[in-house]
């Protein structure tokens, strides 16, 4: 079984798995596992990444993320396979808790990106604690589409360097009609000291 449901219409009792190679089964392309990495990138065509028209949906999962330096995990977008700068409109908000059980938090972060080519922060002040680490996934929609703008929604919880049990949602949009080659995630500073990241293509529903 691959976890989905489908074609279940009518039926009354039981669950069905979907039809081979029908919509809606995620398809693990790449795995990468960062080792004081400066980058973690996925490249359409290379390295057997596949980020084209072959799915409409891509999701990126990243797990136990740890940084070498307190710093923040960042995220940009290529059109060439080489230049970092596709303009991003964005908004964040976040939501956080103390261990000592202060009171929790959920406000506006002034996060986002007016149209700029910069990069995308994701996790401010990860902390570099044994204990401290962040896990999240970016869904990145129809990135091949030379029609229409490249929309995605990130979310990521993590546990920041003083503490703080720390969630940080962004969403927006990549504002361009060339199509998104490409993905980078990258620290403000020093290194991805380890991590796990998952690119995953999904059909169709």
């Amino acid at each position: 079984m691959t976890g989905i449901v489908a074609q279940n219409v009518g039926r009354t009792s039981g669950l069905i798995k979907a039809a081979s190679g029908g919509g809606g089964v995620w398809t693990l392309i790449k795995t990468v596992t960062a080792s004081s990495s400066a980058t973690i990138t996925f490249i359409n065509g290379t390295s057997d990444v596949v980020l084209d028209s072959t799915y409409p949906t891509y999701v990126i999962k990243y797990i136990n993320v740890h940084p070498s330096n307190q710093s923040s995990l960042t995220m940009n977008l290529t059109i060439d396979g080489s230049n970092w700068n596709v303009s991003k409109t964005t908004t964040c908000i976040e939501c956080y808790n103390w261990e000592n059980g202060s009171t929790p938090v959920l406000a506006y972060r002034d996060l986002d990106l007016a149209n700029g080519t910069g990069e995308q922060n994701l996790m401010v002040g990860l902390g570099t604690d044994n204990d401290e680490n962040g896990c999240g996934e970016m869904w990145l929609f129809n990135p091949s589409s030379t029609t229409f703008v490249k929309h995605f929604i990130i979310d990521t919880n993590f546990m920041e360097n003083q503490g703080l049990c720390f969630r940080q949602p962004v969403a927006g949009y990549a504002n361009t009609t060339s199509a998104v080659t490409g993905v980078r995630f990258i620290m403000a500073a020093g290194t991805i000291d380890s991590g796990t990241f998952k690119l995953y293509g999904l059909g169709d529903s």
